[in-house]
C-alpha cells in the first residue's frame, strides 16, 4: 500500500477565532517555501486542515521538511479515498494490511468532519470494522488499547484514512507576529534564542558584531551557518554583520574597565535599535539567560535596557545552561555554537565587570564618549547578507 497523501493538522490556530484563516494562509505559504524542492507536490486548504498530495513523490524526505514547520500541531501519512462506504471499507483494510505483520489488535476511530454525510461516525466504525474482521484472520477489535487505530476522517470532497501520527513542531507560522531582530553572536544561546522567537511567530532578521582583525573570517562564517541552520524554520534570514573594532577600542581606552562591558551593550542596543527602526522591526531578541554573566543580572539588565524603547525579547530567560544545550543539539546549532572562534564579546573582556551597574554611572562615562558618532559611523559601514537554505554555502560578498 502506498499512501498518496499527507493530512497536516494545526494546533493554536484552531484558537484564533477571526483571524484563523490569515494563521493558516500565511502556514500553507511557509510549507510551500519549505517544500518547493518537491515540485510534484500539490496542497489543498480545508476547514481545519491543510492536506499535501504526493503526485508519486516519496514521502520520508517530505515528512523529514514539515517536521520543522511551526503551527503544525501533527500529521499523518493518509490514504485517500471517496466518499463511499465501500471505499471506505477496502481502504480501511488495505492500511491495516500495510501493517500486519505487527498488528493482532486494531479500531477504527471515524471523524465525519463533513456532517450532510448520511451515516454517522458509530454507524461508520461498524460498518467499517466488521468488513476488516471477515477479511482477516487472527485480528480483533481493541476499543481501549489496540496495536493499530485506523482513522477515517470523511471530509466534505474526499475520506482520509490514516494509522499514526507524526508530531508537528508546534507555535505559530512564521511571520504571522511581526519581525524581530536576533542578536547573534555565535555562542550556544542565541540561536536558540531565535528558534524559540520563530517558534512564536515571528521572522526573524539577525545582527551581528564583529571586531577584525581579533575576530577572523571564520568567527563570522561560523554565524553565517547557525543563521543558515535556522532557515529550516523560518525561510530567509537577513543578516546584518555591524563592525565593532573601532567603538571596542575607544571604549577601552575611554571607559573604566568595569563598565566597559555594560557600555559595550548599551552601544551594541543603541545601534540594533537603529538598524530595526530602518527595517520596520518592533523587537529584539537576545539568548540572554537571568544570571548567566555580569552583564544577565537584572540590575545589569535594568541599566543596559535604558538606550532603548524597543521590547527586549529574552526567550530563555529562565533556562539553565544545560536546558539550552539540549535545545541547541536538537535544532544542530550545537556543534557550531562550540567551535573556537572568538566572537566580538570576548575580546578586550574586563576581569572586574560590574555585576550591578547603575543607569546614572553608566550615562556619566557617556558624556566622555562619543557615542553619537561611532554609532552612524558603525549603521553606515554594516553589511547585509541574505541567507537562505537552498545554496551550499552563503558567500560574504551575496550583499544587497
Amino acid at each position: 500500500m502506498k499512501y498518496n497523501h499527507i493530512l497536516v493538522r494545526f494546533g493554536e490556530l484552531a484558537l484564533k477565532g477571526k483571524n484563523r484563516s490569515y494563521f493558516e494562509k500565511q502556514l500553507l505559504q511557509n510549507m510551500k517555501m519549505t517544500l518547493k524542492g518537491f515540485p510534484l507536490l500539490s496542497y489543498k486548504r480545508t476547514y481545519g486542515r491543510i492536506v499535501v498530495e504526493l503526485n508519486g513523490q516519496a514521502h520520508e524526505p517530505v515528512v523529514a521538511k514539515i517536521k520543522s514547520i511551526f503551527g503544525i500541531h501533527s500529521f499523518s501519512l493518509a490514504l485517500k479515498v471517496e466518499n463511499d462506504v465501500d471505499d471506505m471499507k477496502r481502504g480501511a483494510l488495505e492500511v491495516l494490511k500495510s501493517h500486519e505483520a505487527k498488528v493482532r489488535t486494531f479500531k477504527i476511530s471515524t471523524k465525519r468532519a463533513y456532517k450532510p454525510f448520511p451515516i454517522d461516525s458509530q454507524k461508520l466504525n461498524h460498518l467499517i470494522g466488521g468488513y476488516v474482521l471477515s477479511n482477516t484472520e487472527d485480528i480483533t477489535v481493541d476499543v481501549h488499547n489496540p496495536d493499530l487505530d485506523i482513522r477515517v476522517e470523511v471530509r466534505e470532497t474526499a475520506t482520509y484514512i490514516t494509522s499514526g501520527t507524526y508530531a508537528g513542531a508546534g507555535g505559530l507560522p512564521v511571520g504571522t507576529s511581526g519581525k524581530v531582530l536576533l542578536m547573534l553572536s555565535g555562542g550556544i544561546d542565541s540561536p536558540v534564542a531565535g528558534y524559540l522567537t520563530m517558534k512564536r511567530g515571528a521572522k526573524i532578521e539577525a545582527i551581528h558584531f564583529h571586531s577584525p582583525p581579533y575576530t577572523n573570517e571564520r568567527a563570522k562564517q561560523k554565524v553565517i551557518d547557525l543563521a543558515k541552520t535556522l532557515t529550516k524554520f523560518g525561510c530567509t534570514i537577513k543578516l546584518h554583520l555591524v563592525p565593532f573594532t573601532d567603538i571596542q577600542q575607544h571604549l577601552h581606552k575611554e571607559a573604566p574597565s568595569n563598565y566597559q562591558m555594560t557600555l559595550m551593550r548599551r552601544m551594541m542596543l543603541r545601534i540594533s535599535e537603529r538598524i530595526a527602526q530602518e527595517r520596520g522591526i518592533l523587537a529584539i531578541a537576545t539568548g540572554e539567560s537571568l544570571g548567566q554573566v555580569a552583564s544577565q543580572t537584572l540590575h545589569s539588565m535594568h541599566t543596559i535596557n535604558e538606550v532603548t524603547n524597543l521590547p527586549i525579547i529574552r526567550p530563555l530567560v529562565t533556562m539553565d545552561k544545560l536546558e539550552v544545550i539540549e535545545i541547541a543539539k536538537q535544532i544542530d546549532t550545537y556543534e557550531t555554537s562550540i567551535l573556537p572562534y572568538e566572537d566580538c564579546c570576548t575580546i578586550f573582556l574586563p576581569t572586574d565587570s560590574k555585576t550591578r551597574p547603575k543607569r546614572e554611572k553608566a550615562n556619566k562615562y557617556e558624556q566622555y564618549l562619543q557615542v553619537e558618532h561611532y554609532i552612524n559611523d558603525a549603521v553606515s559601514r554594516t553589511e547585509t547578507v541574505l541567507i537562505t537554505n537552498e545554496s551550499k554555502q552563503n558567500k560574504l560578498d551575496e550583499l544587497f
